[in-house]
């Protein structure tokens, strides 16, 4: 079965068949050749189906079948030839059985993939590619998770608009490795960038008939590859990707991915096989127990069936490599739970759960769960194992409630602040993500200007996107020139933004954030590949406070472990002092009494940190969500002697304030005041001295 193929690199290349090996799923090559292996149990036939040039296929059978997978060993492939599968078999999908030998598949552990046509293909890599790679010296910077600040952002949208990087760059990997972008990062002061979706991905069908496609990238289509269209030169997206992991673990910046195991891009039944569904529907996917179709528990048509062995160990190859071969540093999980479901059923035990955890790969990484799918049942809040943190949707939720003036007392709020030690008191804070913006939903200025969804320009009559919102317009709906109106959010801004960088736990920034980006009240822009969601990079008058206090506060975070306790703070006495390392205060100063925490009228509450036994400063954080200017009495001795004011979103305050007297704290504010102890002289300032007091 000898032929002379001509490669895409104008190589002739003589391939010859033989048995091959079962042991490693993919395209690989070995010292005798190549090897190909796929698992299809259940399959008649399986065809290595080679692209020539012309646009025709050549198509190698695979003799090899060895406990469900075939494989073939060939001469060795030229790198860059494009391949798919073809198998045969029955077509019974009540049986989760859906071959078709007409329809070209992709190989589902493919480094690279490119689109030919209506079909997808992987593209055969060099090994020498992986390991002839100069990563310089790279290492994981590994930032202990109290040290860590995350920027969730787009690979696409961080650099599209950015004067400071080539527009031949613009938009690509190479874009975010660009030095003019990393620098950006690095001055904020964030520790890791959390990409959305860089998987291969493919754009859902019913989008192209409205003149979108699929912008954020939550429609994987091949789990071991690079998203193509972000690679400036065409077919470099793994040397430019490594070259962009290289560039920001230069800069002490981790890279994480948001990755997506809970569906894929093959849609619901009635949509074409494109790779698991026509190899093996019944491992990959959830099936209804009458067979009539998938269990969609994530909306999108179907849901990976993680719990199968097959699956399972997909999806922890998949890890691995990203891990070994990329550098990578860790993983968002999107809708997790979907991964602690063992069919109908939801354990946060679950065993893959368990594995990623404790997987010596893996073990090392930033893990985070998106604890959640589209059912109630799979609503796993503070339920992950040791191992996991998690995106915590009763932070988000708790805090945009407070500061719209929502809350009934402060019992939650301090609950959330604290690290949210009722959700998560058998791990740490750090398990706890902090957030009140994030890709889905409304930007942090949208999100004091907008109370309702505006998404007319996704096509679908504004009926996509959450309508739980938890926001306020600060009394006018969307744009507007009224300057209370305009100044009330600014203050608004800065009290959301201010309260995730000073809470216990992991705080999770959304990029532009800290430029008051907005997407004009779109809460679900998730087809907006355009100037709606790319962020702008010039500098608005308006909104610079927002950046000014971002680098101030994760600069403060930094340097005071008070701030970032890496286990919980108990309110115990600290040794003989009189303090406590946590202790709440009323506005009145004293300590807050047991009735005080649900009283409706308490709409502020000041949270002592102590860092006697951390070393640092100690802090007095003050939030007051009231409508109207209020009267508060710092705690005076043993907790102070004064308080210098580093942070006052209200600019009414400043300087040193003589602790144990009233003063008048404006409406809507937050304030971080720096503890003076009696050993400090009036002419001793603390970080107030040396920053700017922030505020609006």
């Amino acid at each position: 079965m000898n032929e002379t193929v001509t490669s895409p690199l104008h190589t002739p290349v003589r391939r010859l068949l033989a048995a091959g090996s079962c042991s490693e799923l993919g395209v690989t090559r070995t010292a005798a050749g190549t090897n190909v292996a796929v698992h299809a149990p259940a399959a008649t036939s399986m065809q290595l189906c080679l692209l020539r040039q012309d646009g025709r296929e050549h198509r190698i059978a695979l003799p090899g079948r060895t406990e469900g997978v075939w494989h073939g060993l060939l001469e060795p492939l030229a790198p860059g030839t494009r391949y798919g599968l073809r198998a045969d078999g029955p077509q019974v999908p009540t049986l989760g059985l859906r071959f078709d030998a007409h329809r070209l598949l992709l190989d589902p552990y493919a480094r690279t993939v490119v689109r030919h046509g209506t079909d997808w293909y992987g593209v055969v890599t060099d090994p020498a590619d992986d390991e002839s790679y100069d990563w310089g010296g790279d290492a994981h910077p590994r930032h202990p998770w109290e040290r860590t600040v995350v920027y969730e952002a787009h690979v696409k949208g961080l650099s599209m608009r950015h004067p400071g990087v080539p527009e031949s760059l613009r938009g690509t990997y190479a874009g975010l490795a660009h030095p003019a972008l990393v620098e950006e990062l690095a001055r904020l002061g964030v520790t890791a960038v959390e990409l959305l979706p860089v998987h291969q991905f493919a754009s859902e069908p019913g989008l192209a008939a409205r003149g979108l496609g699929n912008y954020w990238g939550y429609n994987t289509l091949g789990f071991f590859a690079p998203h193509d269209a972000y690679a400036a030169a065409t077919g470099m997206q793994v040397r430019e990707f490594k070259d962009m992991v290289r560039a920001l673990h230069a800069a002490g910046i981790e890279v994480l991915l948001d990755v997506v195991y809970n569906h894929t891009a093959e849609g619901g039944p009635d949509l074409p096989a494109l790779s698991l569904r026509g190899l093996d529907d019944a491992a990959y996917y959830l099936q209804l127990a009458d067979g009539s179709g998938y269990l969609d528990v994530t909306g999108c048509g179907n849901t990976v069936q993680a719990s199968d062995p097959v699956t399972a160990r997909l999806i922890l190859d998949s890890l691995r490599y990203w891990v070994t071969q990329m550098h990578v540093d860790g993983f968002r999980f999107d809708l997790a739970s979907v991964l602690a479901r063992e069919g109908a059923r939801v354990r946060p035990e679950a065993g893959l759960l368990q594995a990623i955890a404790q997987d010596p790969v893996l073990a090392g990484t930033k893990l985070v769960a998106e604890p959640w799918d589209a059912t109630p049942e799979g609503y796993l809040v503070g339920r992950f194992p040791p191992g996991w943190s998690e995106w915590n949707d009763r932070f988000r939720d708790t805090v945009r409630d407070f500061w719209r003036g929502k809350a009934y007392g402060v019992r939650e709020l301090a609950y959330r602040l604290s690290g949210s030690e009722d959700l998560y008191g058998e791990r740490r804070p750090c398990a706890s993500v902090n957030f009140v913006t994030s890709h889905d939903g409304f930007t942090l200025r949208d999100s004091v200007s907008y109370e309702r969804k505006h998404n007319e320009a996704n096509g679908e009559g504004n009926r996509d996107g959450h309508g739980d919102n938890r926001t306020w317009n600060c009394g006018v709906e969307g744009a507007t020139d009224d300057e209370p109106v305009l100044r009330l959010r600014h203050r608004q801004a800065a009290n959301l933004l201010g309260t995730v960088l000073l809470s216990t736990g992991v705080p999770m920034l959304t990029a532009g954030d800290e430029r008051g980006r907005t997407q004009h009240g779109n809460n679900n822009a998730y087809c907006q590949d355009n100037e709606v969601s790319w962020l702008d990079w010039s500098r608005d008058e308006q909104w610079t406070h927002l950046y000014d206090l971002t680098r101030q506060l994760t600069a403060l975070r930094a340097r005071h472990p008070a701030l970032r306790p890496k286990d919980f703070p108990r309110g115990h006495h600290v040794r003989d002092t009189g303090v406590m390392d946590l202790a709440w205060f009323h506005p009145n100063g004293h300590q807050m009494a047991p009735p005080d925490w649900d009283d409706p009228s308490v709409q502020g509450v000041g949270m002592y940190l102590s860092g006697l036994e951390t070393g640092g400063a100690s802090f007095l954080l003050l939030f007051d969500a009231g409508p109207q200017v209020g009267p508060w009495t710092l705690p005076g001795a043993p907790w102070a002697a004064g308080y210098d004011v580093v942070v006052d979103t209200s600019a009414t305050l400043s300087g040193r304030l003589q602790a144990g007297a009233p003063v008048d704290v404006a409406d809507r504010c937050l304030m971080v005041l720096q503890v003076v102890d009696a050993a400090q002289s009036d002419a001793t300032r603390s970080d107030a001295a040396t920053a700017r007091t922030t505020s609006v």
